[in-house]
């Protein structure tokens, strides 16, 4: 029986609507944001339940036919693209907040939670859920969990994998395996709820997490914005903050390129002078006092101009400027979105080796930084007719990737490997790391059938 015949026992198992096999409706699954072409796959699973998720693997099991499990389609690194004759499975019906605990700060929460959703139902306690990609109002935490994503927050309480107390998993052959706690400590056996956190979805499919809250700040945090007239004093600003122990809640950068994309979008008055723009934030008592402190050092390091908001909304319109970026530069040509992270000393080097790359092989590079963790995403624009970057976008990109590895940094901060990176991957995990890494996958994955081609394998 071929795979695409075997599709009606998958139908009768599953109840009717959650099997869609329309090319149009399967095509609408098949991408996530990047320019990758995807491959053809038998149809789209559309998961409500643990149990239909259970019987889709099953099914996959018995008839050899690779899975790729996904969220709301807002990867940047390939990881959820369509593989050829394979099945979709989307989780992003599955949107139940099972529970969420003041007393114990948990939240038990389904894959397809968007991350702003689970935040704002954890503000109705007093509490938060830390995380927050830029894309926090589209993204679902189960996309977050497959990349270990981290966001603006990340500088002050970590990543998703830090937020991840455990997990409910459906392995490829449809057994169900609960890993982790729902206690702040807990070291029995191995931990395996941070080996499937940034696993891309090739070791098993995620269907329900239990994930630690926070205390949410009891003001509002203050905000202080600086513009520098070059990006590497930016980058030494940045460097400043953090020598200085001022613990920022948030702190980013935006070089010229991504400030004028947004200024020529929305028109945000972007000073002729102005080559980098740093945002920052405090959200403990004394903020204030940590705000005037960093805008001190900006002004040490160069700042030609420095202000602090005066009102919550003004501050929400300066971290509205920061999540206009990637949307901005996606209206100047098709993008090669980057994320590559270094020891946070190392950023004014980085920075450096990203203008080095740009001008030395005429690409246009965008640069936002989670700069506070020494996270930067270089964006490589490229030609909207084109159907993969152009030879010289590759090459700044390798030049890229090898800069951080030599900076002590890594390939990927929270986007993944997926397709895009793999290329570079050896340089970074070694011989004895990828034959241990392929292992692991061969122990919960011996068919091969899990997002294959994806993260660590060819």
């Amino acid at each position: 029986m071929t795979p695409a015949t075997s599709l009606d026992s998958l139908l009768r198992v599953l109840p009717e609507g959650r099997v869609v096999t329309d090319p149009d409706v399967t095509d609408s699954y098949a991408r996530d944001r990047t320019f990758l072409t995807p491959g053809r796959a038998l149809g789209v699973v559309l998961a409500r339940t643990r149990d239909d998720v259970v019987a889709t693997m099953r099914w996959a099991t018995e008839h050899r036919v690779p899975v790729v499990p996904r969220g709301a389609g807002t990867g940047l690194a390939g990881g959820a693209t369509a593989v050829e004759g394979g099945l979709l499975l989307s989780l992003a019906r599955m949107t139940d907040i099972r529970e969420l605990s003041p007393a114990d700060e948990i939240a038990v929460v389904e894959p397809g939670v968007i991350n702003a959703d689970l935040d704002r139902a954890a503000r109705a306690h007093g509490l938060m859920y830390a995380p927050d990609p830029s894309s926090y109002e589209i993204s679902t935490i189960g996309g977050n969990l497959a990349t270990n994503a981290g966001g603006l927050r990340c500088v002050k309480y970590g990543v998703t994998r830090d937020s991840t107390l455990g997990l409910e998993v459906v392995l490829p052959d449809g057994r169900v395996l609960n890993t982790g706690r729902r206690t702040v400590k807990g070291v029995t056996g191995y931990d395996l709820t941070g080996l499937f956190v940034g696993s891309e979805g090739t070791l098993g499919v995620i269907t329900a997490a239990t994930v630690r809250l926070q205390r949410a700040p009891a003001a509002p945090p203050a905000t202080v914005a600086a513009e520098f007239p070059t990006l590497r004093q930016a980058a030494e600003a940045v460097a400043a903050v953090i020598a200085a122990g001022c613990r920022p809640s948030l702190l980013e950068l935006l070089d010229r390129a991504t400030l004028k994309a947004i200024d020529d979008w929305r028109n945000i008055g972007l000073d002729p002078d102005t080559a980098a723009m740093l945002i920052a934030q405090s959200d403990t008592p004394d903020g204030q006092a940590v705000a005037e402190r960093m805008a001190a050092l900006f002004d040490e390091c160069g700042a030609s101009f420095v202000a602090a908001s005066s009102t919550p909304q003004e501050a929400d319109e300066l971290i509205g400027v920061r999540r206009m970026a990637y949307e901005a530069k996606e209206r100047l040509g098709a993008c090669l979105v980057e994320d590559v992270c270094v020891p946070r000393s190392r950023l004014p080097e980085m920075i450096s080796a990203i203008e080095a790359a740009a001008v030395r092989h005429d690409v246009l590079i965008c640069t936002v930084a989670h700069a506070g963790d020494g996270n930067l995403h270089p964006v490589f624009v490229f030609d909207h007719g084109l159907p993969e970057p152009p030879p010289q976008v590759w090459a700044a990109a390798d030049e890229v990737f090898r800069a951080a590895l030599d900076l002590g940094g890594t390939l990927t901060g929270e986007h993944g490997v997926g397709l895009l990176k793999r290329r570079w991957l050896d340089l970074e995990t070694g011989p004895v790391g990828r034959e241990v890494q392929l292992g692991i996958k061969q122990v919960f994955d011996p068919l091969g059938i899990m997002n294959p081609g994806k993260a660590i394998q060819n």
